[in-house]
């Protein structure tokens, strides 16, 4: 029969231990290979290194009154205490080190053992090292203090650079390192750690880590990290946000690696560097136009100004702006259409229906625009608003619009010209057959306008539709531009056309060979255009004729012609088969006899 052997063993961490004075330490214990209850009982004491073989009692888990006077108030006030982890495993928590708590450990189970055998303790040397750490966000002053300079309070406008510097220094002669982490607050909120957001760190071993909101753009190169000289740590943020707003902080913290190859923080500082204020783009935009409403003629040239003003950081490295001019006609609702912009690169460009147009879009101050059309027209009447968009640069230049803002609406009043036109238009001799050519005529009336007024003209027409009583679409045939070129549509049949002016303003179209596609209402569609001195056209007045129904008729010997053909053939099979039946009942007889 096998004996199964213990040996008492207690555990505690390989020595020596190096920590500073003021800082808390943890010093873990455990018991193995014991005999008895699970719940064992622990005893510690300390060997000062003035006095060696004198065991001074600090904290027992069995004995409430076992505290030497020197560690008495000290455990009564819970900065000395005992925690224990499970039945066999405690842990002993100083709160804050003294330079007298320096000296050998030694943590002691009492026996509950048949026999005496193993460890009954361990031992384990505690180093307290002065306090030896800075962090501070200025130089310190005269004999490492320092200066009596409160934080200052900065403002950055949104999508500039926010940069901050801290000094963090050591003069602990152990080998230590030093990890650096800059951190913030929300305004107004008390700092501590459950506050205190971490933005960007160095950690003992030089790896460079962001907080979880800040990782994205560190891994953009948004958020930076560097080291300037021995001492000097420098954070930016780059393209900065309304959430950066706060009070931040920098906190150093002393690394030590223990006998057993973990690294332990021995110390930590915290220093306030700055009250941050992020200045929105939105906040600060503003736009106003003038001269105010505007009344001219057509042909005249239309300048309006917009100024875009507030405390906004210049354009170039971390800003951007466009502006644009937009337009709705009068009673129309929402901002308008586009009528032309500088975009953030200062090129220029004009908004959908103003191509060809001269107009100009310049900026002719450091924060004033205008917009100004050569040639108004009265199609230029509405309400004008000028719109500026403020745009940041975030990682890879790449642009973000950051806020907008539009003006007030301004009026602006173009003349009519007045042109009344009057169409009327008809079918040449009334009646048109198949295969001639059909002559459409219209002649054009104008009241008003203004001197050198061009007229054009269009013809039109709707087709029935197959089976419905209903047309189709107008569809345009030809016509005669206001500059007298002709242009060419669709004909329904397919065949040659002609648009031609047969007087100042009479027009005149012609489908020559007339099938029965060309069946259809036909109208003529008249308009004047005024050419400006900048040499474009605006239309300043249009008409339509009434319908004019074409249906290509037959003629009558065509008429005649088919029955002809239809009773000819008719006649033919009938004799035919009447021969054939004869001729068959004669060979019949015939064979028979």
């Amino acid at each position: 029969i096998g004996a199964e052997c213990f040996a008492r063993e207690v555990l505690v961490p390989q020595g020596p231990l190096y920590r500073v004075a003021g800082t808390a330490v943890s010093i873990p214990c455990n018991v193995s290979g014991y005999e008895g209850s699970a719940q064992q009982d622990f005893e510690w004491f300390l060997y000062r290194p003035e006095a060696p073989e004198a065991a001074l009692g600090i904290i027992s888990t069995r004995d409430a009154r076992f505290s030497y006077a020197v560690f008495g108030p000290r455990v009564a006030a819970g900065e000395v205490q005992v925690q224990r982890l499970q039945g066999d495993a405690v842990v002993l928590r100083i709160a804050r080190l003294q330079a007298q708590d320096a000296g050998v450990y030694e943590c002691y189970t009492p026996s509950t053992d048949a026999r005496y055998l193993g460890s009954y303790s361990g031992k384990v040397e505690l180093r307290v090292l002065p306090d030896a750490l800075q962090v501070s966000a200025s130089p310190p002053g005269p004999r490492g203090r320092q200066a009596p300079t409160s934080p200052p309070r900065l403002t950055v406008h949104e999508g500039q650079e926010l940069a901050l510097g801290c000094l963090a220094r050591t003069s602990t002669q152990k080998h230590t390192h030093l990890a650096v982490s800059f951190g913030r607050a929300v305004p107004e909120a008390p700092v501590g750690r459950a506050t205190l957001q971490e933005v960007v760190a160095l950690r003992p071993d030089l790896a460079v880590e962001a907080g979880a909101p800040y990782a994205e753009r560190l891994a953009a190169g948004e958020v930076r990290l560097g080291k300037e000289g021995a001492e000097r740590y420098r954070m930016v943020v780059g393209g900065a946000q309304a959430e950066d707003a706060g009070t931040y902080h920098c906190t150093a913290a002393e690394w030590i690696q223990d006998p057993d190859g973990s690294w332990a923080q021995i110390a930590e500082k915290r220093a306030v560097l700055a009250h941050v204020d992020v200045q929105t783009l939105s906040s600060q935009l503003a736009v106003a136009v003038g001269p105010g409403e505007r009344r001219i003629g057509p042909g005249e040239p239309l300048e309006l100004l917009c100024n875009v003003s507030g405390a906004l950081p210049p354009p170039g490295r971390h800003a951007a702006y466009s502006v644009g001019w937009e337009m709705a006609p009068a009673g129309a609702p929402g901002p308008g259409r586009l009528v032309a912009q500088l975009d953030t690169e200062g090129v220029g460009s004009l908004g959908p229906g103003y191509e060809g147009r001269h107009i100009a879009m310049e900026k002719v101050a450091s924060r004033t625009y205008r917009l100004r059309l050569e040639a108004a027209r009265p199609g230029d009447a509405g309400t004008y608003r000028c719109l500026a968009k403020a745009y940041v640069r975030g990682s890879g230049a790449r642009l973000r619009e950051a806020a907008s803002a539009r003006s007030r609406p301004l009026p602006v009043h173009v003349r009519e010209e007045g042109v009344v036109l009057e169409a009327v238009a008809w079918l040449a001799g009334g009646t048109v057959y198949r295969g001639e050519t059909a002559s459409l005529l219209c002649n054009i009336s104008v009241r008003g306008g203004p001197p050198g007024l061009r007229l054009a003209a269009s013809w039109w027409v709707e087709r029935p539709k197959e089976g419905e009583l209903s047309s189709s679409p107008a569809q345009l045939v030809g016509g005669v531009g206001q500059d007298g070129v002709a242009e060419l549509g669709v004909r329904p049949g397919g065949g040659p056309i002609s648009v031609e002016l047969v007087g100042p303003r009479s027009h005149r179209l012609r489908l020559h060979g007339l099938g029965p596609e060309d069946e259809g209402v036909y109208h003529c569609a008249p308009s004047a255009w005024v050419q400006h001195a900048d040499r474009s056209w605006y239309q300043a007045g249009s008409a339509r004729s009434g319908p004019v129904t074409v249906y290509p008729y037959t003629h009558a010997l065509d008429t005649l012609f088919v029955p002809l053909l239809v009773g000819a053939a008719v006649a033919l099979v009938t004799g035919a088969t009447v021969l054939g039946t004869i001729t068959c009942c004669f060979m019949k007889r015939l064979r028979k006899r």
